[in-house]
Order: structure tokens, then C-alpha cells, then sequence
């Protein structure tokens, strides 16, 4: 075999980690990730840009296919978008866990409650100007009630961050007081 037929001779990462998130191969995925464990930036860069011909990523797959073991892998490395988009439909990883719900309801459940821990963004819409709440519709009021919880909590979180710090005037104010006693 030449030099040639050795290097293009087998799948690329790119293709080797697609492969690994559709079929749910942790074996492949740790292979994978071994290679890249001197340059850790390398292999979140990977994860996060490696897609499809239809413009979906890893995490994507995984959660389209409910395989949570390579999912739950790439969600506990530091650095993976979550909220990645898809390519071509604009789809979130939540929005493909959602969808599964429709093959397998208690599981996709499970699937949508890890990436929403995660910090997946349950307001992103799709292409079609869907979020993963409208496409659940009423099919499934537990999935429902979980994107619900966390937009809720969004919300909450973002107006905690607006409210205006005041209280440490007034507590220089009342330390101010208590000296002149």
C-alpha cells in the first residue's frame, strides 16, 4: 500500500465521531477522543463542527436516535454547544430529543431532561420558526412540563440579572451609622 492509499484509506474523525453518535458506539467515540487527549481544544473544536450532509453534529445524532450513552459523553466534556443549530433545518440537539418522543415517549423524556441540565436553550427556534415546545404540542404533557420548567427558570434567571444592585449602598449606609453610635 503507498503512502497515498494509507492516509485517505479509512474514515476521517469527523466521520468516525458522526458514526460513533449514530449508532451509539462509545468504543468508537473513546478511540476517537484518545487520539485527541494531548489537545483537548482540538476535539471540542471537532465535536462542535463535524456534521452531516444533512448539517447535523454528534450531539445532534445522538439525541435523534436516542442513543444517550455517546450523548451523556459529550455532554460532560467542557466546551460542546449544546444549542449547536443544524445546518440545514436549524434544529437544536433538544429540538431532535423532542422529536424522538414521537418513537419513544419515557425515554425521549430522559433525553430532554439531560440536555435541558445541561443548558440547553428550550427558546431557540428551528427553521421553520418552531420551538421544541411547539413541536411536543400536547403529545406529551411530561416533556411539556419540562420544557415549561426550564423556559420558566430562564426567564427568572434573566430577571434576577436585571435587578439592580442597591443593597450594598444601603448596607455602607447602615455600617456608616452604626460608627457614629
Amino acid at each position: 500500500m503507498t503512502d497515498r492509499e494509507t492516509d485517505t484509506a479509512g474514515a476521517s474523525p469527523s466521520e468516525q465521531l458522526l458514526e460513533a453518535a449514530r449508532r451509539n458506539n462509545v468504543d468508537l467515540l473513546h478511540e476517537l477522543l484518545n487520539k485527541y487527549q494531548d489537545k483537548p481544544n482540538e476535539a471540542i473544536e471537532l465535536i462542535n463542527s463535524a456534521v452531516d450532509a444533512a448539517g447535523n453534529g454528534a450531539l445532534h445524532l445522538s439525541a435523534k436516535y436516542g442513543n444517550y450513552e455517546v450523548m451523556d459523553q459529550l455532554l460532560d466534556l467542557d466546551g460542546v454547544n449544546v444549542n449547536i443549530r443544524s445546518k440545514m433545518n436549524g434544529n437544536t440537539p433538544l429540538h431532535y430529543a423532542v422529536l424522538y418522543s414521537f418513537e419513544d415517549n419515557e425515554f425521549s423524556l430522559f433525553l430532554v431532561n439531560e440536555l435541558i441540565n445541561c443548558g440547553a436553550d428550550c427558546s431557540i427556534k428551528n427553521n421553520d420558526n418552531l420551538k421544541p415546545i411547539d413541536i411536543i404540542g400536547d403529545s406529551n404533557p411530561e416533556i411539556k412540563e419540562a420544557l415549561e420548567s426550564a423556559q420558566y427558570a430562564s426567564v427568572m434567571d434573566s430577571n434576577i440579572d436585571e435587578i439592580p444592585d442597591g443593597d450594598d449602598d444601603e448596607a455602607s449606609d447602615d455600617d456608616d451609622d452604626d460608627e457614629d453610635v
